[in-house]
């Protein structure tokens, strides 16, 4: 009950990128680098063990973002040229490369890190992938001219590297969907519908993460314009609940999420945020377990998994295993406040 895990990525040590950015540089080239990005992989691994989680990740250490450390590897996009483009409905500007030819696989893409955490943990093993709605808005399109035929390109080459990453012993496979709160009606129309082709025939555990974005300034900004209740997610469930996907990821700690649209997602395993990615406060054991029990009004027990409202990747190394402590110290404590009541078992 109350099995813990992270949204994805986590800081990078200081030696092997910049740190506190969400498109840090590296710190070596070649063959160190590979090296630094196994090491960075084994440390998270090994933190995230000591801290108890029970579901642990490679943090994305050997990514520099979480949608471009995808796209590094597939023909057709042209990363020498970026222009800079306003992302997330123009929320904030990114360099971005261009799709310029049809999409293909060059090879695997996360076969390294992925054999890497699987050869180094016995615990079960969670892997991220962007998904296709939001890659579709991380990059500036110059061939397809449709937006949807193009994110069912990326879907394809999506499941690809999911059936890959599966054959590797990946136990979770988790795409990533921020885009989902922006273009809502987007993604009820047929952002699900290519989500689910990025997870066709997939038989490990699937999962999606919706948040409302790491604790950077524009997303900060973003969040005061949304008034007390963040109703997003209202629009997306529905579509969701109806899917193969079988894991929804959500924020829920220090947001204006109402937390009753967690029973529009019916019988689907609700992974909660417990624990705030925009603040450096370490939440405490209590304030874990309470935002379990408000989720438990809504969401059955067996299908609760307490979670990280987001990935912890701008955040400082420190910071970040103290949050990862709290979220098993507070998953414990809930464990013993509602292993014997009734509260939807």
């Amino acid at each position: 009950m109350f099995q813990t895990s992270i949204a994805g990525s986590l800081p990078k040590p200081a030696w092997l990128a910049e740190t506190q950015k969400l498109w840090p540089q590296w710190k070596a080239q070649g063959a160190e680098l590979l090296q630094a990005k196994a090491d960075a992989t084994l440390l998270w691994i090994k933190a995230q063990e000591d801290a108890g989680l029970d579901i642990v990740g490679d943090g994305e250490q050997s990514r520099q973002h979480f949608v471009h450390g995808f796209l590094e590897q597939i023909e057709g996009i042209d990363f020498e040229n970026k222009i800079t483009m306003g992302i997330r409905n123009g929320r904030y500007d990114a360099q971005v490369p261009q799709v310029v030819a049809a999409l293909k696989l060059k090879g695997r893409v996360h076969a390294f890190e992925a054999q890497l955490a699987r050869a180094h943990t016995k615990r079960k093993l969670k892997f991220t992938l962007p998904g296709p709605l939001t890659i579709v808005d991380t990059v500036a399109d110059r061939f397809y001219g449709d937006k949807v035929k193009m994110a069912f390109a990326f879907a394809e080459l999506l499941n690809q590297e999911a059936l890959a990453l599966q054959a590797d012993g990946v136990d979770i496979i988790q795409f990533d969907e921020p885009a989902f709160n922006v273009y809502t009606q987007v993604a009820a129309d047929w952002g699900v519908q290519a989500l689910e082709r990025a997870a066709q025939g997939l038989i490990c555990t699937t999962a999606v993460h919706i948040c409302y974005g790491y604790g950077i300034k524009a997303n900060l900004d973003w969040k005061e314009t949304l008034g007390q209740e963040w109703r997003q997610y209202e629009t997306i469930f529905p579509a969701l609940a109806r899917s193969t996907i079988q894991q929804v990821s959500l924020e829920c700690y220090h947001s204006h999420v109402p937390p009753d649209l967690m029973a529009l997602l019916a019988d689907k395993d609700v992974m909660v945020g417990v624990i705030d990615v925009a603040s450096d406060d370490v939440e405490t054991p209590e304030q874990v377990a309470d935002t379990i029990g408000r989720a438990l009004q809504f969401v059955p027990k067996h299908r609760l998994f307490p979670c990280t409202n987001c990935g912890l990747a701008p955040m400082t190394r420190e910071i970040a295993v103290r949050k990862l402590e709290a979220l098993t110290a507070g998953a414990a404590l809930a464990r013993l406040r509602y292993a014997e009541t009734g509260v939807l078992a």
